[in-house]
């Protein structure tokens, strides 16, 4: 874009380089031109080959310019760079570079820019930027550079104008001329109808030309002017109204010449005319009536000119009229006929083209008068001239009028008199038809396009200003109501033919400007919001006062500010979103997925969006913030939903784009929660499709879970089976294979938490689930290896009563061995289940219990890190958190590792007791008699078993085993002493002895205070004391007893004696009398013991 301004500039300036040459070499600034060998004419020159300093020379001289002297001096200075008089950092060197060190390390400019002659700076800015054809100007144009102190004037300015910007979008929406009027004819009839609107009020005078001598040039002055100054001492201008005039003449570029002339020929249409105003003359009619050839020095100017004041009266009196002619029709097409001929005059001989022209001119008085003075259209201004009937041309030269409030030299600002000029511009308010409501839209039209080509944005607040100013619809007259009402114009669009009213033509292209930078704000505003915020207020105070105008005002109701401030959010956002997906579809990179890079990028232009843009455009609706999140959430969504379809397992891609698409979807709904009330967020919330992603992601980690869990159990049954029961070393006296059921459930661990999608407290519930059957499958293996209780205890024998040689008998003879004792498969399996066995693998339970508080603990702390969504309905996600973090996790895994402990415990002191100690404790305590085999023998036993207990099992087991090998030896007693078969038999004296060897065992275990609590032996006792004191009871009063509780016996119920039934009966079955035997026989029917 730059590169094409720079060409059309340079072209521009060789056209005004041959424009301006051609007119002084044919001009009277130089004595005589030599045309060089072969030419003729200038015609046969080309002119770009010509030295303009050259020419310039000549001219200040006043000699003759030898046209060969002036192309050789051009093909001369080509040796050397073009110079930029512009810039003070650049510079090219022509002495030695050898001498003169290293040549400059810029490069040069692309396209070399040719120094602009003194001339060339008096040339208008239409006629040098904005002209798109050859204007050709007369020597009357540039007179004003006859003196010499002006040519040094020029000589030293340094003009810098600004880059324009692109404004052919913003193009008003009229009908074009078919005359072909340009902008300069639109500038100079501007000029003319303010000289005849300021001559009405008496401010029209012709200077003096000694005044024009002693006076430097207006122009000159304020072109040497530097920018920088706001601030001009008021005795540089000249006061009152013909101060103004000079000003507008400066600011639109009329040559004093011309200037002259006008104001002239103005007054000469005057004479004769006693009591007309000048602003009621037809005044293109009377110029062409009263200036002449003779008073332009060059007849190409004068032909300019005149075509000029003739399409003028064409576009005035017959295109685009606002009254029609009804039967006046014949006389326009008589009207064009006259025009073409005044046109066609000055082509014919002298003498016969002025007949002929004076002709037309008489006959084009008769009929453009009267079109002139047609009926008014009901205009407010009384009595009014309307040569210039269609609006049209009227608001294209009130518009050149406008443009003079422009500084020249920066045209980015107001001039210093731009409130004296809007003063003076309101005389030509009578003529031109403007109404206040018109001149207001007018004055803002020029401000914004000045504002679109500059950038300035203090023209952009005054363009605001004047549009607020814009009287709405009931605040207008009637009458000037009916004068809007009845300016339309018809413009050839992309859908046919249009009708506009005047506030559309001119507003309605600042709504499409303005609509079309909002719709993409992300992109015309992206270093900030400060001029966004005048654009949207430029929209808003359109938007208002064109849904007044009839076409628009049924959509009034149905389009509010705030749904026009959703399109822009809309658009834009859809236009910022496809930019940033495109590059990412650019940027091809490999380590991550694309769609996790867009959403990366989505949640950057949504933060810069809710920072940079959301504060101005919620002024206007509250909920742009929300508007902008729910849209951008829909874009994407839209592109993550296929992905999201194709998901079935933890891919790198799905690791990838999970935790960025839900961290999107989490910010956007923080975004809408933070932005409204709670109320309206969570409404909008649920409007939302969310992406269900934590749903997705859950089944998916679902399945990775149980597959994890499978393989963990697979491992625990593997770790059992290869334990071999050993402690790995004597500080960790537990089996390896609990640690390597830690390390298996660790590495799962590890892994749940090394994936980074999105989860639920489903699946940190599910994995809590499966570590904790995990544990609750090796505490049931270990458990389940015991061999039965019942194969270590003997089955009590048959109960017989007492026979007097039975113990005599038994002592001699063994009892024969019990038919119900255990294989030698099963003697094998409880051998291998050695103490040491037993207590390693109490020891491996008691590990695994004890750091499930750690796992757990470490699981919570990790889960907690991982901060899970919070969703936008927080009570229930709240409270199912809650009760989940407060209910115990491992409570099966806990509950079933205590049971094996206790199990194993149990076995232990079983074993011990009625395994390994049997003999001399299940089948010879207390045989023959308990005088001749006490307790007392035992305790070396039960010593050396217990100390071997207390060498492996860590020290939180001892009290638990120790208290089961209590219970087993306790068992073992009672078994002896009720169940110990025909060999045993007690007399009521034995209690005394039963009751020492209790006390006995007690200590045994209490061991001085260094065993278990006296307590808890005590507690253990009570129960075998119990029996030991029925022991002491006479025959007879057992018997009463057990008669006494007989009807008792079905309720279970204890006798008078504390004992049940059943264990009285069997005291009596070991009771060693007669009588004893004569009631069991008798009430019972107990056989005889068979020795």
């Amino acid at each position: 874009m730059e590169e094409d301004n720079a060409v059309e500039v340079l072209q521009r300036y060789r056209r005004d380089r041959r424009v301006l040459l051609d007119f002084i070499l044919s001009g009277s600034l130089i004595k005589k031109v030599i045309m060089p060998p072969g030419a003729v004419s200038l015609d046969d020159v080309d002119l770009d080959q010509v030295s303009v300093d050259s020419v310039l020379n000549c001219a200040k001289k006043g000699g003759m310019l030898e046209l060969s002297d002036a192309i050789r001096d051009y093909h001369d200075s080509t040796l050397f760079p073009h110079m930029n008089t512009g810039s003070t950092d650049e510079f090219f060197l022509v002495t030695n570079s050898e001498s003169s060190g290293s040549p400059p390390q810029r490069a040069p400019p692309p396209i070399p820019v040719f120094a602009p002659s003194p001339i060339m700076s008096s040339l208008s800015k239409s006629q040098s930027l904005n002209s798109t054809e050859v204007q050709e100007l007369s020597v009357d144009d540039i007179e004003d550079f006859e003196d010499d102190d002006d040519a040094e004037v020029v000589d030293s300015l340094r003009v810098s104008r600004r880059n324009p910007n692109d404004a052919a979008d913003l193009v008003l929406g009229l009908p074009s001329f078919t005359t072909g009027i340009t902008d300069d004819d639109l500038r100079e009839t501007a000029y003319e109808i303010l000289l005849a609107s300021a001559g009405a009020s008496g401010g029209l005078i012709v200077p003096s030309k000694e005044k024009k001598k002693e006076r430097k040039s207006k122009l000159m002055r304020k072109l040497g002017r530097s920018k920088s100054e706001h601030v001009v001492a008021q005795s540089q201008h000249a006061l009152g109204l013909v101060g103004l005039l000079e000003t507008m003449r400066v600011q639109l570029e009329i040559s004093e010449a011309m200037d002259i002339r006008t104001r002239q020929g103005l007054l000469n249409a005057l004479v004769g005319k006693v009591g007309k105003r000048m602003d009621t003359l037809l005044i293109p009619l009377e110029l062409l009536c009263c200036i002449s050839r003779t008073e332009f020095s060059d007849k190409k100017a004068y032909i300019r000119w005149q075509k000029r004041q003739l399409n003028m009266l064409e576009e005035g009196l017959i295109n685009h009229p606002a009254v029609g002619f009804g039967e006046s029709g014949r006389k326009a097409s008589e009207l064009r006929i006259l025009l073409a001929k005044i046109e066609e005059s000055e082509s014919l001989p002298p003498s016969t083209g002025e007949l002929q022209r004076t002709e037309c001119l008489r006959s084009l008085r008769e009929i453009a008068i009267p079109f002139a003075e047609r009926p008014a259209r009901g205009d407010l201004t009384g009595e009014v001239c309307h040569w210039a009937d269609g609006y049209h041309l009227n608001v294209r030269l009130y518009e050149k009028l406008l443009l003079s409030v422009f500084d020249i030299l920066d045209e980015g600002k107001l001039t210093e008199e731009v409130e004296e000029i809007l003063e003076l511009l309101k005389l030509t308010w009578r003529v031109l038809g403007i109404t206040e409501t018109i001149h207001y839209t007018c004055y803002a039209w020029i401000l914004f396009r000045q504002f679109v080509i500059t950038s300035e944005q203090g023209i952009l607040q005054h363009a605001i200003e004047q549009l607020k100013k814009i009287p709405l619809k009931e605040q207008r007259g009637p009458q000037e109501r009916l004068h809007l009402k009845s300016l339309l114009s018809k413009v050839e669009g992309e859908e046919g033919f249009q009708d506009f009213t005047f506030l559309q033509s001119f507003l309605s292209p600042i709504q499409k400007w303005a609509d079309k930078q909002l719709g993409d704000y992300h992109l015309h505003f992206a270093e900030g919001s400060v001029m966004m915020k005048d654009i949207v207020s430029v929209a808003m105070v359109i938007r208002r006062l064109l849904m007044e105008e009839p076409e628009l005002a049924m959509q009034s109701t149905a389009i509010t500010d705030g749904d026009q401030i959703e399109l822009y959010v809309t658009s834009s956002m859809k236009n910022a979103f496809a930019r940033i997906l495109q590059a990412v579809e650019r940027s091809g990179t490999t380590h991550e997925h694309p769609l996790a890079l867009l959403a990366e990028e989505t949640k950057k232009l949504l933060k810069k969006d809710t920072t940079t843009f959301m504060p101005t455009l919620s002024q206007r609706h509250p909920l742009a913030t929300v508007v902008s999140a729910s849209f951008l959430h829909k874009l994407y969504g839209n592109k993550l939903k296929p992905f999201l379809n194709g998901a079935e397992h933890l891919t790198e891609d799905v690791v990838s784009v999970f935790p960025a698409a839900d961290s999107l979807e989490q910010y956007i709904v923080a975004l809408i929660m933070s932005a409204c009330e709670e109320e309206t967020a969570e409404a909008y919330c649920r409007k939302l499709n969310l992406y269900q992603i934590e749903t997705i992601s859950g089944t998916l980690v679902m399945r990775w879970i149980n597959s994890q869990l499978g393989r963990i159990i697979g491992w625990v049954e593997r770790a059992i089976q290869q334990e071999r029961w050993d402690p790995i070393s004597p500080q960790q006296r537990h089996g390896s294979s609990i640690v390597e059921v830690y390390r298996i459930v660790e590495e799962t661990v590890d892994q749940f938490f090394a994936l980074k999608v999105p989860m639920r407290f489903g699946e940190l519930n599910s994995l809590f689930r499966g570590i904790d059957n995990a544990f609750q499958v090796y505490a049931n293996h270990v458990a389940g290896k015991l061999a039965s209780k019942e194969d270590l205890i003997p089955p009590e024998p048959i109960l017989t009563r007492y026979k007097k040689e039975v113990g005599i008998k038994a002592f001699v003879k063994k009892e024969l061995s019990d038919p119900r004792l255990p294989d030698e498969r099963r003697s094998s399996k409880i051998n291998v289940l050695t103490t040491p066995t037993l207590c390693v693998q109490l020891n491996s339970l008691y590990y695994a219990i004890s750091q499930l508080n750690k796992l757990e603990d470490s699981i919570w702390e990790r889960w907690t890190r991982k901060k899970p969504r919070e969703k936008f309905v927080k009570g229930s996600i709240d409270e199912k958190q809650k009760s989940f973090s407060q209910k115990d996790t491992f409570d099966g895994s806990r509950k079933d590792i205590n049971a094996a402990i206790d199990q194993i415990c149990e076995f232990t002191g079983t074993k011990i007791v009625f395994w390994d100690l049997r003999e001399p404790f299940i089948e010879n305590l207390y045989k023959p008699s308990v005088s001749q085999s006490r307790l007392e023998a035992l305790i070396e036993p039960l010593d050396m078993a217990l100390n071997q207990l207390c060498d492996i099992i860590v020290e939180q087991l001892r009290d638990r085993i120790v208290t089961g090998l209590l219970q087993a030896s306790l068992d073992g007693l009672l078994r002896v002493i009720l169940d110990g078969g025909p060999s045993r038999v007690f007399f009521p004296g034995d209690a005394k002895l039963l009751e020492e060897d209790l006390e006995i065992l007690k200590e045994f275990f209490i061991s001085g205070g260094d065993g278990l609590p006296r307590g808890v032996v005590e507690n253990q006792v009570a129960r075998v004391r119990h029996v030991i004191k029925l022991h002491g009871y006479e025959t007879r009063e057992l018997i009463e007893d057990m008669k006494s509780s007989s009807g008792l016996e079905m309720q279970g119920s204890r006798s008078r004696l504390g004992a049940e039934p059943k264990t009285l009966l069997r005291i009596l079955c070991h009771r060693s009398d007669s009588e004893a035997s004569q009631f069991l026989k008798k009430q019972y029917k107990i056989p005889k013991s068979s020795a």
